[in-house]
């Protein structure tokens, strides 16, 4: 089958088209005839791994050494990227129940990789479910990691009707999901903050204020909020503190030791919170989003496509300023699936 190949760590370039060995359902296993899959921040991550230092890792020293180990120090030890996906079931295992051929389906298949090619084996018990009837295969592919990611940061803070809420990194990967659920599901009220190409975007989410980072600092607005998100862990809790109202939240969806030091220093405290929020991904989280998704709260906004063939323009668009919104790969003509 036909697979975008990584071969070496470094630029868009290193991804090429390629021939791989077409993988075998086991008895509990789903064949997944890919359809789309999207260019996410952990598939630009591993491309380039070699140049990522544990000081420009977005998480502790532990989970670099964790990830060189799991997927090379020189050289790659996975050779096909892509964590989200979309597409159609071509064959099941003997023991697989809940679903089976012809079903389209959407689903995160984690650090394991391997959605950039024809076919993707996955366990029925995988963070995998039924497609929403009102998404594309594009839209699809692009949803599963941040609409749980949204789901469990959400959890960890229950924002309700008068709560106010910003999101730092309201548009990339996660941050869309967040802004959407927040505001529409939660029914909060929604700032995010951006890059100035983006501010139209975050507005188009439901946010009821945008903030261009390149022009301001938001801890020097006058806004105050109940619950602050980094996405990238990049803020400090010390200055925080002032636009967080009484009892309010700074969740950091990534971090590294000095904010679980600041977590565990504010544990204690009985007013203003840091939290490192941790986020399993399960099939349960996957299958309430679709229901989210098909009753109009959530939606994923694709920015542009690219043949398998163009793997490499596809990460280099999604590295870029000049995206808004989802970055997605397609792989099979969806006329050839409904044939």
């Amino acid at each position: 089958m036909k697979a975008a190949v990584m071969t070496a760590f470094g630029p868009p370039e290193v991804l090429h088209l390629g021939e791989v060995v077409r993988p075998s359902p086991g008895p509990r296993d789903v064949l997944v005839r890919i359809h789309a899959s999207s260019v996410g921040f952990g598939d630009t991550l591993v491309r380039n791994l070699a140049a990522i230092t544990p000081r420009k890792f977005h998480m502790p020293l532990l989970f670099w050494l964790i990830s060189k180990l799991a997927f090379g120090v020189r050289e790659p030890r996975l050779n096909i990227l892509g964590s989200e996906f979309a597409g159609e079931v071509a064959a099941v295992g003997a023991a697989v129940t809940r679903f089976r051929p012809g079903d389209r389906v959407f689903g995160f298949c984690g650090p394991g990789m391997g959605a950039y090619a024809e076919y993707l084996r996955m366990p029925q018990d995988g963070v995998l479910a039924n497609m929403p009837s009102n998404m594309t295969f594009e839209q699809a592919a692009a949803t599963p990691y941040g609409a749980i990611m949204a789901l469990g940061l959400l959890r960890r803070v229950q924002p309700h009707k008068g709560h106010r809420v910003l999101v730092v990194g309201a548009s990339g990967g996660i941050g869309p999901a967040l802004v959407q659920l927040a505001a529409r599901h939660f029914g909060a009220e929604v700032a995010g903050v951006c890059s100035t190409e983006r501010l139209d975007f975050v507005r188009s989410l439901g946010a009821n204020l945008a903030i261009d980072y390149t022009r301001e600092d938001f801890v020097d607005r006058p806004e105050t909020y109940d619950v602050v998100i980094d996405i990238l862990g990049k803020s400090s809790f010390f200055r925080c503190r002032r636009i967080l109202k009484p009892h309010g939240r700074l969740v950091y969806a990534s971090f590294k030791m000095p904010q679980i030091l600041v977590s565990l220093w504010t544990a204690l405290a009985r007013d203003k919170k840091a939290v490192c929020a941790l986020v399993n991904e399960k099939q349960q989280d996957l299958v309430i989003a679709r229901g989210l998704i098909e009753s109009g709260v959530m939606t994923t906004f694709v920015d542009r496509t690219y043949p398998l063939e163009q793997a490499a323009a596809a990460h280099r668009h999604a590295e870029s300023r000049a995206r808004k919104g989802a970055v997605v790969i397609t792989v099979t003509p969806e006329a050839s699936i409904a044939g």
